[in-house]
Formats: structure tokens, C-alpha cells, sequence
């Protein structure tokens, strides 16, 4: 039997978020007869909340290089050296590289590593795979034009000399990223959409519902992530603020009770998640007037048995990939409301009925970015609609559980593998495993 082929995975840093599961799934769950993997990582800055737990749970111990950071600087120097020389310890056919800064600092070291040989004398690099995955991308929404302009010409010399394969997460992605990279080669990129583990979720009643004391009529509206500025949370209480004050006008109440639908007193929201903005999102909930009927619950490691609390799950991100918490609602049987960013149409079907305001599609509601009066009508609608708020999820349901699993992940990895060292593989080695 031939040995395993060596995968080093490359991530910048295991804080809270989709890609942090992401990796630490394939570096556990590749056929460990066929595949031997190395997970290496950076250190999760204070602030943010760290997931290294996920990966030991998995039974993962990455390789901690401490000055790997999410900011570019002369220290990225050091991390390009510490890569090379690791990477000339484990020597590695595929070296798989995530997110932005690891995505960078990765190639190049795996370039450095290909081509510091006698053979490249004679144009013959070592044999080694370079491929990155873009879980989102930066090019908008994060930084200033100056700053913005510079990473887009790093990725794109990246993604042209330095990447044998570009791995997006959605179909939508990929025609974004190479437009905005320029990059034409159609076989430069592959469309692997994310996977789930489904027994990570639970599927009954969690607690959030006993523990902040919420009734079972009432309607609560759930967004998940981070508190930083591209999740635009700002935008979900601006949102929950015209939908609760319009529901408070004696009109609409009586609209409301006459129609047997929510009235304002029955609507609560929660955002799971904590980080830098949150004592800002705080004030302006107060500013807003309507902390009482907001919830903050910080970071929980039990998000996946919150879902099933929420009636309603929103996300309200300016840039994104594929979000993972959109894919763990719909899974959950949530139907959701969301900004049309990144993949996230994708998710949501295949033929969208335009509304005031916003696009019904057969999973949940989409709005453009950055339209808080469209989202709060979005709200609105499905606030009052309990049975399609229902056939929604289900459908979402099916779904995700049909296209989004981890199995599937994970073969679609170890075929792309294969495929990139020109080995054939076999059925029963790439086939979808019913577990992992």
C-alpha cells in the first residue's frame, strides 16, 4: 500500500465562525488511510472568541505559529519563514491554505518550498499541490480603496502564479471573486459548497426560551455571529426598531388583533454572539428604545441547540461566502431573513418573487444589503405568516440535508485531492460515505 498523501492546512487563526469547523471537519474526517493531515493555525487575538476546543474535540492538535495574525506586517515575514520551514519538515503533496492572511502567507511559503530544490534548475519544482478556499473574501466592506486596491492585487498575483486550484464555496462566489480578480482560467476554480455535521445540532426545544423567560407565543427573531462591523448588526436592531414601533401605532394593533396575527408585545430578538462591538450595539438598542424586548446572550457553545428556539433567523452581513449559520437554521427547519451578499442566494432556492422591498424564494426572504426598511418589511411579513414561516423551514430543511453535508464535503475534498496528483481514484475510496 502506497503511504498516505500529506495535507498541511493552513488557517490563520481558529476563532468563532464557520471556516474554524470547516477545517477542523477535513483534518479530522479525510480517509486517514489514504490521507495523513497537519492543521496549522495562528493565535485567536483577545477580543475575539477563541474555537480551538472544536478542533481538539474533532481530535485535532494543530501546529501553533503565535505570529500568525489576521493584520498584515513586518511580522508576516517570521510566519513566512516558520511555514517554509516547516513544510520542508512534514513535506507535503497538497498544501491547502484558508481565508485571507493564511491564504497569503501560506502560498508563498508553499511556492518557496515547491522551488528551492536542484531540479528547479531544470524547470522541476517538487511535487506539491497548492490550493486556497475563500470561505468570503475582503474586498469590499472591510477596509478603505487604498487598502482594498493593494488586496486585490495580492490575491490576484496569488490566484494566478501561486494556486493550482481555487476552491469557492458557491457558484455565486465564484463568479464574483473571478471578476474582481481578474482571473479567467474556468479551470483555475472549483465550486465545493460547505458541509455540516447535523448530529452537532440538536433538534429539540434548547433553552434559550426558559432561560430569558419567553413565552411559546411569542415570535423571537434570532441573527448568530460575531459583533463586528461586516455582520452589520447595527442594521438588525435599526430593522427591529421600525418593526416594533410601527407595531405599536393603535392602528396596526388593531389590524393586528382583528387578523390574528403578532402584535409588537409579543416579538422578541436575540443576537448570539459576542465581540468588540458589542457595547456599542448595546447603547444603540437603549438609543433606540427597545432594550427590553433585545436580548444579548454573548458567546455560547451551545448555539447549535438554539436554533430550534428561534421562529425566525436573520442575517444582516455586508460581505460574506456561504454563512454557515444560515445553512445551521435552515437545517434546523428556521426560515430566514438575509441580505443578498456572498453566496447566500444560493441558499435560498431557485425562483424569487420580488415583493416591496424584498424577494420571497422558497427557503426565506432576501433583501439588499444595507436596506433596513426592506428588512424590517421582510420581518414584518414573516412575523405574520406562521404556516409559511413553516413550509420555509422545511423545505430549507431538505435542502441543506440533501446538498450541505460533511460526508459530501469531504468526499468532494479527497476527489479534488486525487484529481490535482493525477491519481485515479477508485469508488469505494471517494464515494459519499454515510459516516464520518
Amino acid at each position: 500500500m502506497s503511504a498516505p498523501i500529506h495535507v498541511v492546512r493552513i488557517i490563520d487563526r481558529l476563532n468563532i465562525g464557520g471556516p474554524a469547523k470547516h477545517v477542523s471537519w477535513l483534518s479530522a474526517g479525510l480517509d486517514n488511510q489514504a490521507f495523513h493531515s497537519t492543521l496549522v493555525t495562528g493565535v485567536v487575538p483577545a477580543g475575539e472568541g477563541d474555537m480551538s476546543y472544536f478542533a481538539c474535540a474533532a481530535g485535532v492538535e494543530p501546529i501553533v505559529i503565535a505570529e500568525m495574525s489576521r493584520e498584515l506586517g513586518l511580522r508576516d515575514i517570521v510566519v513566512v519563514t516558520k511555514l517554509v520551514r516547516l513544510l520542508f519538515k512534514l513535506k507535503p503533496q497538497i498544501v491547502h491554505t484558508h481565508k485571507a492572511k493564511a491564504g497569503a502567507a501560506g502560498r508563498i511559503a508553499a511556492m518557496i518550498y515547491k522551488w528551492l530544490t536542484p531540479s528547479a534548475l531544470w524547470l522541476r519544482p517538487r511535487p506539491c499541490r497548492i490550493v486556497h478556499t475563500f470561505h468570503g473574501h475582503i474586498f469590499h466592506s472591510y477596509y478603505g480603496k487604498l487598502k482594498t486596491r493593494l488586496f486585490i492585487l495580492i490575491e490576484s498575483l496569488l490566484g494566478r502564479f501561486c494556486t493550482d486550484k481555487i476552491i469557492t464555496i458557491s457558484e455565486q462566489q465564484r463568479r464574483e471573486i473571478s471578476t474582481i480578480l481578474g482571473i479567467r482560467q474556468a479551470n483555475k476554480f472549483q465550486v465545493i459548497p460547505l458541509g455540516l455535521d447535523f448530529a452537532e445540532l440538536a433538534t429539540g426545544k434548547g433553552g434559550l426560551r426558559s432561560e430569558y423567560g419567553i413565552a411559546a407565543d411569542e415570535v423571537l427573531i434570532g441573527i448568530v455571529g460575531r459583533l463586528c462591523e461586516v455582520k452589520n448588526h447595527a442594521m438588525f436592531l435599526a430593522a427591529a426598531a421600525r418593526v416594533l414601533q410601527q407595531g405599536t401605532k393603535a392602528n396596526l394593533e388593531t389590524e393586528l388583533a382583528a387578523k390574528n396575527k403578532v402584535s409588537s408585545n409579543r416579538l422578541r430578538f436575540v443576537m448570539i454572539g459576542d465581540g468588540h462591538l458589542r457595547q456599542d450595539l448595546e447603547k444603540q438598542a437603549a438609543v433606540l428604545g427597545i432594550s427590553d424586548q433585545v436580548i444579548f446572550t454573548g458567546f455560547r457553545e451551545d448555539v447549535g441547540s438554539l436554533y430550534a428556539d428561534l421562529d425566525i433567523v436573520a442575517l444582516t452581513s455586508l460581505n460574506e461566502g456561504t454563512p454557515l449559520t444560515l445553512i445551521e437554521a435552515m437545517s434546523c427547519g428556521r426560515a430566514v431573513v438575509t441580505t443578498e451578499v456572498g453566496g447566500v442566494v444560493d441558499l435560498l432556492g431557485t425562483s424569487g418573487v420580488k415583493h416591496e422591498g424584498f424577494i420571497m424564494w422558497e427557503h426565506g426572504l432576501s433583501v439588499a444589503s444595507g436596506n433596513v426598511e426592506g428588512f424590517a418589511q421582510a420581518l414584518r411579513f414573516l412575523i405574520e405568516q406562521s404556516e409559511m414561516r413553516r413550509s420555509m423551514g422545511e423545505r430549507g430543511q431538505v435542502f441543506v440535508k440533501a446538498q450541505l453535508s460533511k460526508p459530501r464535503l469531504i468526499s468532494d475534498i479527497e476527489t479534488l485531492y486525487r484529481q490535482l496528483l493525477g491519481m485515479q481514484a477508485s469508488v469505494a475510496a471517494v464515494g459519499v460515505r454515510s459516516e464520518v
